[in-house]
C-alpha cells in the first residue's frame, strides 16, 4: 500500500468514526418550550409561549457539531389573556393566517469543552429570514431513566430586533423593538 492510498484510507476511516458518533435527536414536546419577553410601555414585561413545536436535533457530542430543525405553530401562541393571544395572531404581529408557523434551523453549534455554548442559525418569520444566535446558559445530557434513552438539552437566550421581521405594531408608541427569547429543549435519542 502507497502513501497516498494509506492516507485516503485513513481519512475514510477517520471520517466514518466522526459520522457514526452522530445521533439523531427528537425534539422533547413536554420538555421543550419556547417563550418571549418584551416590555410594555417600560413599566411590566409581557410574556407568551408558543405550546406546540416539533423538531429534530442531529448531534455529535466528540465530533463538536451538530444541527438543530425547530418548527412552532404560531397559532399556538399563550399569554394567558385571550384577546392578546388573537392580536398578537392578527396582521398587527404574527399573521397567522399567513404564516402559521416559524422556523428555527442551525448547522453550527460552538462548544465550550464538551458542552454547547451557543448555536447559531436563522429564524424564519413572516416569510423573512435573518440569523439568530442563541446562547446557552446551561446544557447537559443524561441517561434518563425512564426513557432508558440518552437525552440532551439545555437553556438558551437570544435578543432579537422585531423590526427585522417586519413585526413593527407600536414601535411608534414607544414599544421596544428588541424581544427576549428564552428557549428551555430537551431532544431524546432516537
Amino acid at each position: 500500500m502507497n502513501f497516498r492510498t494509506a492516507l485516503v484510507a485513513a481519512s475514510l476511516a477517520a471520517a466514518g468514526t466522526a459520522h457514526a458518533q452522530s445521533a439523531t435527536y427528537a425534539i422533547d414536546p413536554t420538555h421543550t418550550f419556547v417563550t418571549f419577553e418584551t416590555a410594555h410601555f417600560g413599566t411590566s414585561t409581557n410574556r407568551g409561549r408558543f405550546d406546540k413545536k416539533e423538531g429534530t436535533v442531529q448531534f455529535d457530542r466528540a465530533g463538536k457539531s451538530g444541527k438543530v430543525e425547530l418548527t412552532l405553530d404560531m397559532n399556538s401562541i399563550n399569554t394567558g389573556t385571550a384577546p392578546f393571544d388573537k392580536h398578537l395572531k392578527s396582521a398587527d404581529f404574527f399573521n397567522t393566517d399567513a404564516h402559521p408557523t416559524a422556523k428555527f434551523v442551525s448547522d453550527k453549534f460552538v462548544f465550550n469543552g464538551d458542552k454547547v455554548a451557543e448555536v447559531a442559525g436563522s429564524l424564519t418569520l413572516l416569510g423573512k429570514t435573518n440569523p439568530v444566535t442563541l446562547k446557552a446558559t446551561n446544557f447537559n445530557c443524561y441517561q434518563s431513566p425512564m426513557l432508558k434513552r440518552e437525552v440532551c438539552g439545555g437553556d438558551f437566550e437570544a435578543t432579537i430586533d422585531r423590526s427585522q421581521w417586519g413585526v413593527d405594531y407600536g414601535l411608534n408608541w414607544g414599544f421596544p423593538k428588541q424581544v427576549r427569547l428564552v428557549i428551555q429543549v430537551e431532544a431524546v435519542k432516537q
